[in-house]
């Protein structure tokens, strides 16, 4: 007879929502969040406490071996806010590369130049919200 536990519900949620990221990892996020920038600051202002469709979003969560600068779970969404470090050859090759090994995972990752979220913070939650 099956009895349930709800440790063992509990081990498989933190799982799932984690895919496996290692301690390094998870503190690596947990020094991310106390550093956030000024477009993280202002998207993290308009997503927490389930301010967009009801949609519960977590900031520099750990997945993998990976830090999403936002993440839903429930809709398996990565929204990352990326600065100059991105634009050159090397960082993009990077995105694409970590893009890739996600959408295997099944999580679908959508990227915001942080101007867009300091000049246009409605636009991008307009098109946020259509992938949830």
């Amino acid at each position: 007879m099956n009895h349930y536990n709800p440790a063992d519900t509990t081990a498989k949620y933190l799982a799932d929502i984690y895919q496996g990221a290692d301690p390094c990892t998870l503190q690596n996020a947990r020094e991310l969040r106390r550093q956030s920038t000024k477009a993280e600051k202002i998207l993290w202002s308009l997503l927490r406490n389930r301010q967009l469709k009801g949609k519960k979003f977590r900031r520099q969560h750990a997945i993998a071996r990976y830090v999403a600068d936002f993440y839903c779970h429930e809709c398996k969404l990565i929204v990352e806010l990326d600065g100059h470090h991105h634009a050159g050859e090397e960082g993009r090759e990077y995105d694409e590369l970590r893009t890739k090994v996600l959408a295997e995972m099944g999580i679908t990752v959508i990227r915001f130049w942080n101007d867009e979220i300091i000049k246009s913070s409605e636009k991008v939650l307009r098109k946020i919200s259509n992938y949830l």
